[in-house]
């Protein structure tokens, strides 16, 4: 890997199923395809964004950008399904994905990046702790049936 081949770039939402095979890795495969791909029609008609990852041209990572604004925050993005390929940790390339995150979210005039982690994922909590990241509370669901 030759780090100046690393880019990142927000993918036309015309090309987000892209993704998919990203989305299914991080949800150990639960959802079908077709459900990915009928969510992902929505979330690009919502506030959402997402951005690739790319070694020359493949791609080899993803984070989706939420924006949105909060009362105790302003304007913030939230990093959303942040995933690297195995083969690509531990070369700084997760470092150069918040930076330019961090870069975007100011152009965007957001007050703060925010994202969640897996309460078991603790690699990355480490890692976005090393990024300055703090943790600031819990992430609660009920699923609802």
């Amino acid at each position: 890997m030759k780090n100046n081949a690393i880019s990142i770039r927000i993918i036309d939402p015309a090309e987000i199923f892209k993704i998919v095979p990203f989305l299914q890795k991080l949800g150990n495969n639960t959802v079908s395809e077709t459900l990915i791909k009928e969510r992902l029609r929505e979330m690009v008609e919502q506030n959402y964004e997402c951005l690739g990852i790319f070694d020359e041209e493949k791609l080899i990572g993803t984070c989706g950008l939420w924006f949105q604004t909060r009362h105790y925050a302003g304007r913030s993005l939230e990093m959303d399904h942040v995933i690297i390929d195995d083969a690509y940790r531990g070369h700084g390339v997760g470092k150069k994905l918040v930076e330019f995150v961090s870069d975007y979210a100011k152009k965007k005039s957001c007050n703060w990046v925010e994202l969640n982690s897996y309460v078991h994922n603790f690699p990355s909590h480490k890692f976005f702790y090393n990024q300055g990241f703090v943790a600031k509370g819990y992430h609660f669901v009920k699923e609802l049936n």
